[in-house]
């Protein structure tokens, strides 16, 4: 899917903005505790985590890749604790190669973590792994206004990895880096750490690239929402070339496992706890509009009296989020529709278990804490930062005021 021309207009630009930003501005290194992993100890493909992509995509995936990507063992196995991508010179449907290419679209999505996988790669002419992001809209906003983050990609027999994102400034922008010289006999771990300032890049720990996001900078709201993993193993393209007689096949990309981390945000929730939820810009409270116990009853803020219709029931699901459930109706927080489009006022529903009913709990210092919808990666937020009874509780764009901090406090 890494659809580019490779250097645009907007690189030098946001190379100097980049530039400009010390890296001592960043934060603290977080504390990081594990939400996700696959470790490839099994025999086959976890089809609860990856879907195999067929075929050769529209203009080659976007590139003119030059691979027909299948889900035979031939190019995708399980064994010997990896996932084994093999791509071989063969003719089969058309093409001249194949290979494998698979994602956790529409079955893991993360915003925001630290994110890595240990990978041994291969060399050669014509060869293009990659361990990379897409936005979950894609299929509704198209690329590049999804976002795309490469976490790693490798062409050729280059001695390094690039690190690089993709996403719409009023036209496609590209900004990366590539990281020092790497010994390709080894395993080496490639990761990101994400967060609402920066996206970050390191081999075996050691930063080669970063990237400023607060506020969406630069048009960069994109890469403030839910983003899938892909990992393949494409064969020539507009970036590296075909093969030549010198690219040994069969060529295989060793993946020993993927593992997603979020920040230890939340230390002094207790899961199972019922909480006031009390906006700093006004002081008063999350509350279920006229005490309605109905699916679809709106969340506004109102003065605190302690009700019942004012406290929420706080359940960690144990992948670093949690469901925040209104004490009297049994009913959760919701973003309606699943919706992704800041100013929606949230609501209670039914318990589904979907992304919608799911939230980070961030602390931010002071005894404050935002609150991030999984869906959307927006921030519960109270509407034009009213100090009125009534206004909307909703989801908006992270951006660190006082209308999206919040003060919980433990009822029961």
């Amino acid at each position: 899917m890494r659809r580019r021309g490779r250097i645009c207009s907007l690189f030098v630009m946001f190379t100097l903005l980049i530039a400009l930003i010390p890296v001592g501005s960043a934060n603290a290194a977080p504390a990081w505790n594990l939400v996700w992993s696959d470790e490839f100890d099994g025999t086959s493909l976890n089809t609860a985590n990856w879907t195999a992509e067929i075929g050769t995509g529209s203009s080659g995936w976007g590139n003119n890749e030059l691979q027909y990507y299948t889900n035979r063992t031939q190019n995708l196995q399980v064994t010997g604790g990896n996932l084994v991508i093999t791509a071989q010179k063969e003719s089969y449907n058309g093409s001249s190669y194949t290979s494998a290419r698979i994602k956790t679209q529409g079955k893991k999505s993360f915003t925001y973590g630290k994110i890595e996988a240990r990978i041994k790669l291969p060399s050669g002419q014509g060869l293009w792994p990659a361990f990379w992001m897409l936005g979950t809209n894609i299929d509704t906003v198209g690329w590049p206004k999804c976002g795309e983050t490469d976490i790693m990609e490798r062409v050729n027999n280059n001695a390094f990895v690039n690190g690089t994102v993709h996403w719409d400034a009023n036209g496609q922008a590209d900004y990366g880096q590539v990281s020092g010289s790497l010994d390709f006999s080894q395993y080496h771990v490639y990761s990101i750490e994400w967060d609402a300032s920066y996206i970050k890049w390191f081999v075996d720990g050691v930063q080669f690239n970063q990237f400023y996001i607060e506020n969406s900078t630069g048009n960069t709201e994109e890469f403030h929402k839910p983003s899938f993993l892909l990992l393949n193993l494409a064969v020539g393209g507009n970036w590296p070339g075909a093969p030549n007689s010198a690219t040994a096949f069969p060529a295989q990309m060793l993946v020993d496992y993927v593992r997603v981390y979020q920040q230890s945000s939340a230390p002094s929730i207790v899961s199972g706890g019922v909480y006031t939820f009390a906006s700093k810009a006004s002081g008063k409270v999350m509350d279920v509009v006229d005490v309605s116990t109905a699916s679809g009853a709106k969340i506004q803020q109102w003065t605190n009296y302690t009700a019942v219709n004012q406290q929420f029931r706080v359940d960690s699901t144990g992948d670093g989020y949690y469901k925040l459930t209104a004490v009297h109706s049994g009913r959760v927080l919701d973003v309606p529709s699943s919706s992704t489009a800041t100013g929606v006022q949230l609501q209670q529903w039914d318990d589904n278990g979907s992304n919608a009913q799911r939230w980070s709990i961030v602390d931010v210092g002071g005894g404050y804490y935002k609150l991030i919808s999984k869906v959307s990666g927006l921030a519960v937020d109270v509407s034009g930062s009213s100090t009125a009874d009534g206004a909307a509780v909703q989801q908006w764009t992270d951006n660190g005021t006082d209308a999206q901090k919040w003060a919980l406090t433990k009822v029961n």
